[in-house]
């Protein structure tokens, strides 16, 4: 069985942690890295048709906008390092999204920093960390 490892990515300190933590132990173990980064986008709306295809307009130049400022640059560096890496953009509810990336991508372990790029959001609504450290079904790491 392959290892791979699964690093959340938001732009914060403790999401560059976390990416540290990933790709140290993927060099160590010749694991890939899979990078993700999650866009906050709630399915709920009450849009006209027009309104909702500008929406949908808005979300992907969003993805394409996070995939070449954010993720590429990461990936590129980490397989510079000799590090067999991928990355991928999504837009939903962070940990949901990154458990069902890890679902479907099989992923070993999920590594996300302790907290992410909004700390009021967190205190009111609860951490990505503490969330997907509930609803996981493998093993999750969280990184100071």
């Amino acid at each position: 069985m392959s290892l791979v490892f699964l690093v959340g990515v938001d732009c914060s300190n403790c999401g560059g942690r976390a990416l540290e933590y990933a790709t140290d132990r993927a060099s160590v173990k010749g694991a890939k890295v899979l990078v993700a980064h999650v866009i906050e986008w709630s399915p709920f709306s009450f849009s006209t048709p027009q309104e909702n295809e500008e929406r949908h307009k808005r979300r992907e130049e969003e993805i394409r906008r996070a995939q070449t400022e954010i993720i590429e640059p990461i990936v590129a560096n980490l397989r510079e390092r000799g590090i067999q890496a991928e990355g991928i953009v999504r837009h939903g509810h962070a940990a949901e999204t990154l458990a069902r990336i890890a679902k479907e991508n099989k992923v070993t372990n999920i590594v996300v920093g302790r907290r992410g790029s909004s700390r009021f959001k967190a205190q009111v609504f609860g951490s990505v960390a503490s969330s997907l450290v509930q609803i996981a079904d493998r093993p999750v790491t969280v990184v100071p």
